[in-house]
């Protein structure tokens, strides 16, 4: 009998063995015929707002985390200050909350490099401190932080801040896109606002009865142009540009047609024109002024854009707009007449025309579309 033992214990084994996996089997086909709605599965994070919290104690790691994960959001954490650059600079958070005092590098400095960093400039920063004398909290704010929460840490509060400045954030910069699209297309725009109860402008600084004029906002291509042309410093609204706003402003109220305003100079012998066109009001009430350059080479390139032209046939093409024989084009452009004509012939074919007068009948028109009209 006890030589059987061994063998009987071996069957006894195989027999437990066989009902684990036969339950394990069984498991697995009641996970697989259950209702999708029924199966825990993971949330989908693809879109949601990533926030970096930056702290050393890892308490207050784990406290918001936790509240965060459960809002939805896509945490990423840092004890200290250098992991907390580099994390920043590799997943451009949508805020960050940022520990004032750690050992090393602490939270002002932080925040001072994630400002000078222009990848991530435009991140907002909320301070979470226990520091709440005066000095701490303008210190935070020079920094670079757009607010602060202090410590404990009230999760609630931690959420409804940063919804609010993400927010921001987001409108801000898809105004900069704004903007940035309309210097890319060369329209450079600025936003005027009047003072309350001024009907108009003076050639001053401030409206009528002594209202503040401002220049809201100017995109980086309309600062530039307002210095070339007359020498403004930024958000600084020159004074012929006023006394037009002026004129024009009242004309728009009383229902009329406002007129363009142009201001000219000369680049290297040639004269450039800039156009000044009164908008609309915007949404918030502000005067929208677009300015766009015109100079001969910007004609010529607009025309290569709209008819499909070679530098060269759009070059003809211009001087045949001007009323320029084919002799008198020769000359300006260093060709011969015959070759002249050759490149006329080919544009004749792409304009659909069969003539000189036919063409540039087709150009004015086509440019009367393209530049605004300037008034006298």
């Amino acid at each position: 009998m006890q030589g059987n033992q061994p063998a009987g214990r071996e069957i006894a084994s195989c027999e437990i063995a066989t009902r684990e996996l036969a339950t394990r089997e069984l498991a697995t086909r009641e996970l697989a015929t259950r209702e999708p709605a029924t199966r825990e599965t993971l949330p989908d994070r693809s879109r949601s707002d990533v926030v970096l919290i930056v702290d050393d104690v890892p308490d207050n790691l784990s406290l918001l985390h936790d509240a965060l994960d459960a809002s939805g959001y896509t945490v990423l954490v840092a004890t200290n200050g250098e992991s907390a650059l580099q994390r920043a600079a590799q997943a451009l958070p949508d805020v960050v909350l940022l520990d004032a005092v750690m050992p090393g590098m602490d939270g002002f400095e932080v925040a001072r490099r994630l400002k000078s960093n222009p990848q991530t400039a435009r991140i907002p920063i909320i301070f979470m401190t226990g520091l709440t004398e005066t000095e701490h909290v303008v210190a935070a704010f020079q920094a670079g932080g757009v607010d602060y929460v202090t410590k404990p840490i009230r999760a609630q509060e931690v959420l409804a801040r940063m919804a609010v400045h993400i927010g921001s954030a987001r409108q801000a910069a898809e105004a900069s896109q704004a903007r940035n699209a309309l210097d890319a297309f060369g329209h450079a725009t600025m936003a005027i606002r009047l003072g309350e109860g001024s009907a108009g402008i003076g050639a001053g600084s401030s409206g009528g009865g002594g209202a503040p004029v401002q220049a809201v906002w100017q995109t980086p291509l309309a600062r530039r142009l307002l210095h070339d042309y007359f020498g403004a410093p930024p958000s600084q609204v020159p004074a012929p540009v006023l006394e037009w706003l002026r004129v024009e402003s009242a004309a728009a109220a009383a229902g009329r047609e406002p007129r363009t305003l142009p201001a000219s100079r000369q680049v290297d012998g040639q004269v450039r024109q800039l156009v000044f066109a009164l908008q609309l009001r915007t949404g918030d009430d502000d005067l929208l002024i677009v300015m766009r350059e015109v100079s001969d080479a910007a004609v010529v390139e607009a025309m290569v854009q709209a008819f499909r032209l070679t530098l060269r046939e759009a070059e003809v093409l211009y001087w045949v707009a001007k009323g320029k024989t084919n002799r008198d084009i020769g000359d300006i452009l260093g060709s011969s007449p015959a070759t002249v004509k050759k490149h006329l012939e080919r544009v004749y074919v792409k304009l659909g025309v069969e003539t000189r007068t036919a063409a540039a009948s087709v150009v004015s028109a086509r440019l009367r579309q393209m530049n605004p009209r300037v008034g006298a």
